[in-house]
C-alpha cells in the first residue's frame, strides 16, 4: 500500500509541476518519457528555443529530507542520457537544452521550488 501512496503523491506532484511550468510560459511536450528501465524523464517541455528535461520530486513532509536531497548525480546522468536520446529522435526545433528540477513539498498547500539548468559536478 505504501508504494501505491508514493505513486499517487508522485503523480500529484507532476500534475502541479506541469501547471507551474505552463504558468512560466513553457509548453509541455512529453510526460514520463522512458528511455530505459533506469532512465525516465518526468516532464519534457519547451522554453522558447530550449528543450527542458524536468525531474519532479514530491514529498508530503521533510521527515526523510527535502525533495532536492534525493536527486543524485547518477539520476542527473540518467536524465541527460535519456534527454540526448530524445533530442536525437525528436522533430522539435531547438537550439539548447537543459535539466531543471522541481520540488513539491506538502499536499494541503504545496510549496513548489524550481531550480533551472542543473549541471553535473
Amino acid at each position: 500500500m505504501e508504494n501505491n501512496n508514493k505513486k499517487i503523491t508522485g503523480k500529484f506532484g507532476e500534475e502541479l509541476a506541469c501547471e507551474f511550468l505552463k504558468k512560466q510560459g513553457l509548453k509541455i511536450l512529453e510526460r514520463n518519457y522512458h528511455y530505459s528501465r533506469y532512465s525516465e524523464i518526468d516532464i519534457i517541455a519547451k522554453d522558447k528555443d530550449t528543450i527542458v528535461f524536468a525531474e519532479v520530486k514530491t514529498r508530503t513532509n521533510t521527515k526523510c529530507g527535502h525533495p532536492f536531497e534525493s536527486i543524485t548525480q547518477q539520476k542527473i546522468k540518467n536524465i541527460l542520457k535519456a534527454g540526448l536520446y530524445y533530442l536525437g529522435t525528436t522533430k522539435e526545433k531547438h537550439k539548447n537544452y537543459r535539466i531543471d528540477i522541481i520540488s513539491v513539498l506538502g499536499t494541503d498547500s504545496p510549496k513548489i521550488e524550481y531550480l533551472k539548468n542543473i549541471s553535473l559536478n
